[in-house]
C-alpha cells in the first residue's frame, strides 16, 4: 500500500525496477570488478594491499557520502540527488577506465563510490516515503531481488570482458550502466518526499537529527545487524578472487560462476524473505536468518582451521550464509529507517555509513592479513556470521518492532522536523 500524503503516477512495477537499478549499482560497481583484481594488480605491478585499496576508498567514500546526500535529499528531495550523484557516478566510471597508474583508479574508484552514494540512500529513503517499514520490508526484498539478478550477470560479464578484452572494458560497462540508470531516473522517477524540510541541512538540526537517530534502540538493532549481514558479504567479495583464482587456480569464468551461484542463492534469500515475512513477522524470521548465517560461517570456518583449502569447502557454507543475507538486508535497511519518516534520507545515510564503516574495517584488516591461505576470508566470514546471530537474537528480538516504533514517532516531529 503506498502512502496517501505522497502524489505520483509511478506504478508499483515502475518502483520496484527503479528501486532494483540504485540498489544494484552498487554491486555491478564491485561484482563487475572482482574478476579484474588481479589482472589489474599485475598489469600495474601493484602490491595487494594497493588493489584492496581500490576497493576499500570506494566504499569509504560511498560511507562517508552519505552522510552528505542524506541531509541534502531531505531538503530538496530525492529527484535532485539522484541527479547529480549518477551523472557524478558515469563521469567517474569514464575517469576509472582511463585511469594510467593504479593511484589515478584508488581516486577515481573514491569518487565513484562517492556518488554512487547518492543513488543507495535514495532508494532507502524512497521505499520509507512511500511505505511503511512492515510493507518497507517486503517492497525493499523486492528491490534486493532485483540488485540480485544484477549480481548475478555482474561478475561473469566482468570475467568475459577481462578475458576476451581487457579489464578496461570491464570499467567501461560501468559507465554505460551508470548512464541508463541516469537516463531512466530523468525519464521516469517522480519526486516522492511529500514534504520537503528546510532546516535538514543546519548544523544544530543535522546534529540534534543524527543523535536522536543514534540513540534510537530500534535503529541500534536493525543497523548491527545489517552492518553485520554486510561485513560478512563484503569479506567474501573482498578476499574470493584472490582465494579461488590465485590460490586455488580457477580461471576467470570458473570464478564469474561461482558468482553467479552466490547472486542466486542470495536471490532465493529474498524470496524466502517474502515467504516468512507474513508467516512468522520480521523477528522471527530474522530468528531463523541467523541459524541460516550462523551455520554456515561455521562451516566454512572449521575445515579452514585443519587446513582443508578446497573450492566447495568455501561455497556450500557460503550459500547458506548468502541465503541468509537476503533475509537480513531488506528487514535491517528498511527497520533502521522505519522509526523516521520526518527524516528518512538522514537515517537512510547513518545506516550505510554504519554498514560501509564495517566493511571498510574489514577491507583494511584484509589487506594486511592475506597469507596465502583460505583463512582470511573463512574466519572473516564466521566473525561477521557471530555478530549476526548475536544481534538478530538478542537486539533486534528486544527493540525489532519496527512498525511499533514509527507510529509512535511519527506522531511527534523529529528534530529534523
Amino acid at each position: 500500500m503506498r502512502s496517501k500524503t505522497t502524489v505520483h503516477s509511478m506504478s508499483s512495477g515502475t518502483i520496484v525496477l527503479l528501486l532494483s537499478l540504485l540498489l544494484g549499482l552498487q554491486p555491478i560497481t564491485t561484482d563487475l570488478y572482482l574478476p579484474a583484481l588481479p589482472v589489474i594488480t599485475a598489469g600495474f605491478g601493484a602490491a595487494m594491499s594497493q588493489a584492496q585499496l581500490t576497493l576499500t576508498a570506494l566504499l569509504l567514500a560511498f560511507g562517508v557520502s552519505q552522510l552528505v546526500w542524506g541531509p541534502v535529499s531531505d531538503r530538496f528531495g530525492r529527484r535532485p540527488v539522484l541527479l547529480v550523484g549518477l551523472s557524478a557516478y558515469a563521469l567517474a566510471a569514464v575517469g576509472s577506465t582511463l585511469a594510467p597508474s593504479m593511484t589515478a583508479l584508488i581516486i577515481w574508484r573514491a569518487v565513484q563510490g562517492a556518488a554512487m552514494g547518492a543513488a543507495v540512500m535514495c532508494a532507502r529513503a524512497i521505499v520509507r516515503d512511500l511505505y511503511n517499514p512492515t510493507q518497507g520490508a517486503r517492497v525493499m526484498s523486492k528491490g534486493l531481488s532485483g540488485l540480485g539478478v544484477i549480481a548475478f550477470l555482474s561478475a561473469p560479464l566482468g570475467g568475459m570482458l577481462t578475458s576476451v578484452f581487457d579489464w578496461r572494458f570491464a570499467l567501461a560497462a560501468l559507465a554505460v550502466f551508470g548512464a541508463l540508470c541516469l537516463g531512466l531516473i530523468a525519464w521516469r522517477f517522480e519526486e516522492t518526499l511529500a514534504s520537503k524540510n528546510p532546516k535538514a541541512m543546519e548544523a544544530a538540526t543535522l546534529l540534534a537529527t543524527w543523535q536522536h537517530i543514534l540513540r534510537h534502540p530500534t535503529f541500534v538493532a536493525f543497523s548491527a545487524l545489517s552492518a553485520a549481514s554486510y561485513g560478512g558479504l563484503f569479506t567474501f567479495l573482498a578476499a574470493s578472487s584472490f582465494v579461488f583464482m590465485n590460490l586455488l587456480g580457477l580461471s576467470n569464468t570458473q570464478y564469474g560462476g561461482l558468482m553467479a551461484l552466490n547472486s542466486a542463492a542470495y536471490i532465493g534469500g529474498t524470496f524466502l524473505c517474502r515467504h516468512w515475512l507474513p508467516r512468522y513477522g520480521v523477528r522471527r524470521a530474522l530468528k531463523w536468518a541467523g541459524v541460516l548465517s550462523l551455520t554456515g560461517g561455521t562451516l566454512m570456518a572449521l575445515p579452514s582451521l585443519f587446513g582443508v583449502q578446497n573450492v566447495w569447502a568455501i561455497m556450500l557454507p557460503q550459500l547458506l550464509f548468502i541465503v541468509g543475507h537476503g533475509i537480513h538486508q531488506p528487514c535491517g535497511q528498511s527497520g533502521a529507517v522505519g522509526p523516521f519518516p520526518q527524516a528518512a534520507g538522514a537515517a537512510s545515510a547513518m545506516n550505510g555509513f554504519i554498514m560501509m564503516l564495517a566493511a571498510f574495517a574489514m577491507g583494511s584488516w584484509l589487506g594486511a592479513h592475506m597469507d596465502g591461505t583460505v583463512r582470511p576470508l573463512t574466519l572473516g566470514v564466521w566473525f561477521w556470521s557471530a555478530l549476526i546471530a548475536l544481534s538478530a537474537w538478542t537486539l533486534v528480538q528486544k527493540y525489532g518492532d519496527p512498525a511499533a516504533s514509527s507510529s509512535s514517532d511519527a506522531s511527534r516531529p523529529t528534530h529534523a522536523s
